[in-house]
């Protein structure tokens, strides 16, 4: 597990710092894997479309920029593109969408299946019947995926959502701060949503 974390730190710094479109194709592959190493340990599905915004978020900014024709050019320093054509950046909008959605009903099912660390989290915070709680957030969370799928995600609903999304993510018990940044794809899938909004000027 030392030698994974150190890793996927290295490969987080390098997007920052060097960004590449090898590195991306593999934050997509990797963030797949590790995913769907839930359901292969038998836990429910839901764990794997809770987290598709760690092989989700690397797949829609891998989508942004234009086909490399030759393999070393996977591995130069990628550079923002300074136009992006309306059905590139459709087809961006569709993946975010269905990734936003996935993510949201991946929690929603969880919380409807009453995981037990989401039961804790929310008898640490307080509520008396959690089981209650986790019916309605499940609830909420499915109809938000649904919406976001079906629906043009209107502005105020991307925000709210992210807000709700970043908020909700801080109610671990335990590494609080890293649980938090780990869920960082599913966050930036609702800003990007935001940002392209606000840039178009989608109310």
């Amino acid at each position: 597990m030392p030698i994974i974390g150190t890793v996927d730190i290295a490969l987080g710094l390098s997007l920052l710092l060097y960004p590449t479109k090898a590195v991306l194709g593999w934050l997509v592959f990797w963030g797949f894997a590790t995913a769907a190493m839930r359901p292969l340990s038998g836990e429910p599905f839901a764990e794997l479309l809770e987290r598709a915004g760690n092989f989700g978020a690397p797949l829609a900014l891998l989508m942004l920029f234009p086909s490399t024709k030759f393999f070393i050019g996977w591995f130069k320093r990628m550079q923002a593109p300074d136009v992006v054509s309306r059905e590139n950046l459709e087809k961006v909008v569709i993946m975010l969408r269905v990734i936003a959605s996935l993510f949201f009903i991946g929690h929603g099912l969880l919380n409807l299946y009453g995981k037990k660390g989401l039961l804790n989290q929310y008898q640490a915070l307080g509520f008396t019947n959690p089981i209650i709680v986790s019916y309605v957030v499940g609830t909420i969370e499915i109809v938000a995926g649904g919406l976001f799928l079906i629906v043009r995600p209107l502005t105020p609903f991307v925000l709210f959502f992210l807000i709700w999304k970043m908020g909700t993510e801080l109610f671990y018990p335990q590494w609080e701060i890293f649980e938090w940044i780990e869920r960082g794809g599913s966050y930036g899938v609702l800003l990007a949503l935001l940002f392209i909004n606000i840039r178009e000027g989608r109310k």
